[in-house]
């Protein structure tokens, strides 16, 4: 059994006082003084972590996860306990909880997934750390365990970044040609009537979203186009718009990823986008975005607009 102070509020987290029943403070340590190996060795599963981000600089980061039992059936409780730690055999100097996002669409063959895991919190520095994510209410415990690795200057744009103008293929420029714009069946033909050019020179909010329904590789990465969708519909006559970009030249895995991910530096996808009228990059996702985080952060970020 785990001590009870790893169960204790997120409130109470980070050695930070917590008003104790006497009036007096205490203060707790995360995971209770065990080292992660520790924690990890508890009675359950012991599993690795199925990472669905994997580019982190330092300061906030979202880390979005799997929890995958045993038997291979992922887990959807409706939050996790996290540690992060600098070392496997070192005691985590972090706790925080994860909860549960689904994401909100049917997602047709190409869905893997329906619910995924997002932690947010701070690594204030360069370094690989080791992160233990363990759902909560089960009746077995499982315990996964996997790296976070935060880099000085990941290559894709940042907020606060200019978002790139790149003349992204339309139905216009293509001549309506649908095979070449997108692998989605059926195909997502409001999303792909404008350009990030266009929409920069229009200076005009937008959502992109680099992705590849048919050739998705991570059981991570979900229907993003599908969710970009629907939150688009939300947004109808609301002055934003929603754009899909596929990443391979061609729509082939075996030519590489095209002009347009090289000029955003993506090395890998999905990625998501949300850029202002004038031009600058205002929040990102990487990975899977249900369809709550994307409403929201465009309601917050763009609607205003």
């Amino acid at each position: 059994m785990r001590p009870a102070a790893a169960l204790t509020a997120l409130s109470c987290l980070f050695l930070v006082g917590c008003g104790g029943s006497d009036g007096s403070e205490t203060t707790t340590v995360p995971g209770g003084g065990e080292t992660l190996e520790q924690l990890w060795r508890a009675p359950g599963d012991d599993v690795a972590v199925v990472l669905g981000t994997e580019n982190y600089e330092p300061g906030d980061v979202r880390v979005s996860f799997l929890v995958v039992d045993a038997e291979g059936r992922p887990v959807t409780l409706p939050t996790a306990r996290v540690w992060v730690a600098d070392a496997l055999d070192q005691a985590p100097f972090l706790e925080t909880e994860a909860k549960i996002e689904r994401i909100g669409v049917p997602g047709g063959a190409e869905a893997d997934t329906t619910h995924f895991y997002v932690a947010k919190f701070r690594l204030p520095r360069v370094g690989k750390y080791w992160l233990l994510a363990e759902p909560e209410g089960g009746a077995t415990k499982v315990q996964a365990l996997g790296n976070v690795v935060v880099v000085k200057d990941d290559p894709p744009p940042d907020v606060g970044d200019p978002a790139p103008p790149s003349t992204t293929p339309t139905l216009t420029s293509t001549g309506g040609n649908l095979s070449a714009l997108t692998t989605r069946t059926p195909p997502d033909t409001p999303l792909l009537r404008y350009s990030i050019a266009g929409s920069l020179r229009a200076r005009v909010p937008f959502v992109v979203t680099f992705a590849t329904p048919k050739f998705c590789a991570s059981r991570t990465c979900g229907p993003v186009v599908d969710v970009l969708e629907e939150v688009a519909k939300r947004f109808d006559g609301k002055g934003i718009r929603f754009i899909h970009v596929e990443v391979y030249e061609g729509n082939d895995p075996a030519n590489g990823l095209n002009r347009w991910m090289q000029e955003w530096q993506l090395p890998t996808e999905p990625w998501t986008f949300l850029v202002n009228a004038n031009g600058f990059i205002v929040a990102r996702f990487e990975g899977s975005v249900s369809v709550d985080e994307l409403e929201a952060a465009a309601r917050e970020k763009l609607a205003s607009d």
